[in-house]
């Protein structure tokens, strides 16, 4: 099993990277602000960064550690990585099957059943835990939907057909998350998806911790020899990391989603972490970056049950399992891509 390792946050906009030995040293302004040995790490993002030295792009690379730049707003700038891993015969089945419309729709359908089901998980669990507190009917209709979603997929044999079943099913969910939100609704409120930019702060939090489950899966494809850049629900686009958004949409509701609900409802956040832009943009500030971030590294070293493999595991290891699994599928190992059902 994969040891689950530490992903580094770098989060001050003018800090830079360098190397010393066998630590990364993040310094401001000629001053040390850390040292953080690189044994432990399996990745480095860093947010706004003012730079870092060719000696520890290499030294990353040669330990497979990626490191990823993003604005401070979470926008993707670039990633370095190591040589490319695994077997070439299974990217070039990769590629051969991106190419097939009738073998892509197979995996297609499985990414989007995991996604519908999982939504309406989180919907069935919020009408079992909060049923006395709140008008569930309108969540017992959006799961009774994603119902009979569920049951549309399995007769579909056309690619738009599955995309428009996708559209409606995320509509559904969608107009039911503001539902589930019990705490500090003035402020965090959730009336339809909206983003570059994000205009209130339900969706400031959404894009960025996507942002962050999305380089998680893109690593993980990487580590077992896939690309992440082709994919078989979502088209090439040059700078996209297509298959690893088709990964994600199996764990959006239950992974990003209950833990975006989770930091307000807990009010782990609050208003004053949010500013907004003169364009109407909805930002967060460092201390509210900051404490995600912390707080997202203690989800993804909460425990479960994977469904598929039926062993206990880390939430940060779900992708590198999800990835496992998609390479075997390719190479024939499994008959069909299983999908991550939470249950």
């Amino acid at each position: 099993m994969r040891k689950l390792l530490n992903t580094l946050y770098v989060t001050t906009p003018d800090a830079y990277l360098s190397l010393d030995g066998e630590n990364i040293v993040v310094s401001k302004q000629d001053e040390t602000i850390g040292r953080i040995p690189m044994h432990n790490l399996e990745s480095v993002i860093a947010f706004g960064y003012a730079g870092a030295s060719p000696a520890l792009m290499g030294a990353c690379a040669k330990r497979n550690i990626a490191v990823t730049f993003l604005s401070m707003s979470g926008r993707f700038y670039a990633k370095v990585v190591g040589e490319t891993r695994g077997n070439v015969l299974l990217r070039k089945e990769q590629y051969r099957i991106s190419d097939d419309k009738e073998r892509s729709l197979q995996y297609a359908k499985n990414f989007i059943l995991g996604k519908i089901y999982n939504s309406r998980w989180v919907i069935e669990r919020t009408i079992r835990d909060y049923s006395i507190r709140l008008d569930v009917s309108d969540l017992e209709r959006a799961s009774e939907r994603l119902f009979q979603s569920l049951k549309n997929i399995q007769s579909c044999n056309d690619e738009e057909k599955l995309r428009g079943i996708e559209g409606d099913a995320a509509t559904v969910y969608f107009g039911v998350i503001d539902n589930m939100i019990l705490q500090q609704k003035e402020t965090f409120y959730f009336h339809g998806r909206n983003k570059r930019p994000p205009l209130d702060c339900m969706n400031a939090l959404l894009s960025f911790v996507y942002t962050l489950l999305a380089h998680d899966i893109g690593s993980a494809l990487e580590s077992v020899g896939l690309d992440p850049y082709v994919g078989f629900l979502h088209c090439d686009r040059p700078g996209r990391i297509s298959l690893a958004l088709d990964v994600m949409e199996e764990l959006r509701s239950v992974y990003a989603d209950r833990f975006v609900l989770s930091l307000v409802n807990k009010q782990q956040i609050k208003k004053s972490g949010f500013a907004i832009k003169e364009n109407g943009a909805v930002v967060m500030n460092d201390e509210t970056r900051k404490k995600i971030l912390s707080l997202w590294q203690e989800k993804k070293r909460e425990t479960l049950t994977h469904p598929f493999i039926n062993e206990k595991i880390s939430w940060g290891l779900v992708p590198h399992i999800q990835a496992q699994l998609l390479a075997r599928t390719i190479r024939g190992d499994l008959d069909e891509y299983p999908p991550f059902l939470w249950k």
